[in-house]
């Protein structure tokens, strides 16, 4: 934590030196000791001090300056820092104006000048001050603040962002807190220009990229060599296994991902059936010891990056990067995962982001603490983020198109549902319409037995309703199938016959495609096991196949 700071304020540069030489002298092992030669260079200062979020412990201040006295400044300064101890410096003749500020300024003390002995007049009474504060002093949170409005769409971009990436932050609504609104003001923000991004250098950032986030907390956009034994695109549990065991067996290896660590998986509230957890384990818990692990055996991995297209030249593989760098690899994994299916209905596209979200935005669920909440979908998923908004909302409705949860979710969780009092759990029930100006502020719900529609209130709707490939980039270089799932090992073969292309007298591997030497494992190849264990398992194996592929090209 930063040393609190005791600021001192005096017109006089003899007199000011001598005190902060005395501050210093006694306080400045545990404390920072600021000085300013007016009222109105303290404040700029006191600006810059509460947008580092530095905590002030004591204000010791000249009450006869020009311009702007020692009460005046302390009027405006206790607004900025109200916790801070006050003191006064005056002379005999100013002891009058001190004894009022008492009750109009509440200062804690005022001190005569000149003040030496400072062990005997100055010291015994700044350490009784210090002391009442330090009993009440709570340090203030030390990573990246963010300011915004709920309801943002650019607000749960940057929220999301960092929570998947593991950065801690602190939310700050500007429709609710003062103390945002006096950040705004002192970085010279206006609402238009949200979420405002405040890092512990005081540095502020309005409505940035990812890219702009990534680079200023030190994420790696940009690879360091021009050539990888492995490269991996994606980092889901399948990627993030595959480079693990990969550099772990000597691969160079590099991991590309353009969001976040974890992949979907990542976003799940808790995952309580894999192996070795018995009392389960959030995706971004799983996501974050995974990058560790990945990490310690030397994998690069890039994020937020894109790989926007791949040539290949045997026995090498060229991948060229969003920014319009390209690097080179022998043996490439499509670790792609999927994405949420967009839900179509009138409205949607408008208030995502604002009311709606897609997976389980476990950024949102504190604003949606004492609300109702409606998730739409039947599986695993859903049924995590049911349990997992049940602990802040009021009440959680679970909308299921079918007839019941048992056709895609796993017993253990709708024994946990069916035991959760605020869960209710509705089949035959499709959302028709979302409605709202600015953010979600109504559904309209059908029940597709009996043909019944509602128009309920509703401030949050979270979607999963299945998961689609974004493998459209690939057309032309790699087979998929017609939902664009990517097709490996046996599922080449049309009619005992491989598909065109492949020229190599052996069979592809169990996971390889149709291009020798790249490989696609998880949830985005066809024919996947839709479980992270089975991504774990599918990313350990590749790379088994890859020193089989490696062995017979160099």
């Amino acid at each position: 934590m930063a040393k609190p700071v005791i600021l001192t304020v005096d017109d006089d540069a003899e007199v000011l030196q001598a005190v902060a030489r005395d501050l210093r002298q006694e306080y400045g092992e545990n404390y920072r000791i600021l000085r300013a030669d007016s009222g109105a260079t303290a404040l700029e200062a006191l600006e810059q001090i509460k947008l580092r979020n530095h905590p002030v412990a004591l204000f010791l201040v000249d009450q006869r300056m020009p311009q702007m006295s020692g009460v005046e400044f302390l009027q405006q300064a206790i607004t900025i820092f109200p916790d801070a101890k006050r003191a006064l410096l005056t002379a005999y003749a100013d002891t009058d104006a001190a004894i009022n500020a008492i009750n109009t300024t509440k200062i804690d003390y005022y001190l005569m000048k000149p003040w030496n002995p400072p062990e005997e007049r100055l010291y015994p009474v700044l350490n009784d001050l210090l002391d009442d504060w330090q009993a009440t002093f709570h340090p203030p949170f030390e990573g990246i603040r963010v300011i915004g409005n709920r309801w943002s769409p650019y607000s749960h971009q940057v929220k999301d962002f960092l929570a998947r990436n593991q950065v801690p932050y602190e939310w700050m609504d500007i429709e609710f807190s003062k103390e945002a609104e006096q950040l705004t003001e002192y970085a010279d923000c206006d609402k238009v220009r949200l979420p405002l991004v405040i890092f512990p250098d005081g540095e502020q950032l309005r409505q940035p990229t990812n890219l702009e986030i990534a680079q200023k907390i030190g994420l790696r956009t940009q690879a360091e060599k021009p050539f990888y034994d492995l490269a991996i695109i994606g980092s889901g549990p399948a990627g993030l296994a595959a480079a693990v065991y990969g550099a772990s067996e000597g691969l160079r290896t590099v991991m590309i991902e353009r969001e976040a660590p974890g992949g979907q998986a990542g976003t799940s509230s808790r995952i309580e059936n894999y192996l070795g957890f018995p009392v389960g384990l959030s995706g971004g818990d799983l996501a974050r010891r995974a990058v560790t692990q990945a990490r310690r055996f030397g994998v690069e991995i890039l994020t937020p990056q894109e790989v926007t297209g791949i040539r290949v030249a045997n026995p090498y593989c060229f991948l060229q990067l969003a920014d319009g760098s390209e690097i080179s690899c022998h043996a490439l994994i499509l670790a792609l995962g999927v994405a949420w299916r967009r839900l179509d209905v009138p409205g949607i596209e408008r208030l995502t982001g604002a009311g709606v979200y897609y997976g389980a935005a476990q950024t949102e669920a504190m604003s949606c603490k004492d609300e109702d909440v409606y998730i739409i979908g039947g599986a695993n998923s859903a049924g995590q983020a049911a349990m997992y908004f049940s602990k802040y909302a009021s009440h959680v409705t679970m909308l299921v198109r079918g007839e019941s949860l048992s056709l895609s979710m796993s017993q253990y969780l709708i024994d946990q549902i069916a035991e959760t009092p605020n869960i209710t759990v509705k089949t035959y029930t499709s959302v028709i319409e979302v409605k709202g100006e600015n953010c979600l502020e109504a559904i309209t719900i059908k029940n597709n037995r009996t043909g019944e529609i509602q128009t309920l209130p509703a401030t949050s709707l979270f979607i999963f309703i299945g998961a689609a490939p974004r493998t459209e980039w690939l057309d032309g270089i790699v087979q998929r199938d017609d939902r664009g799932f990517i097709l490996t090992g046996p599922d080449l073969q049309r009619d005992g016959q491989h598909v065109p292309g492949w020229n190599l007298e052996r069979d592809p591997f169990l996971l390889e495609t149709n291009i020798p030497g790249i490989f696609a494992v998880g949830d985005v190849r066809h024919g996947s096991v839709k479980r992270v264990a089975s991504g774990v398992g599918e990313g350990a194996i590749c790379v088994q196949f890859i020193h089989q592929y490696l062995a017979k090209v160099l």
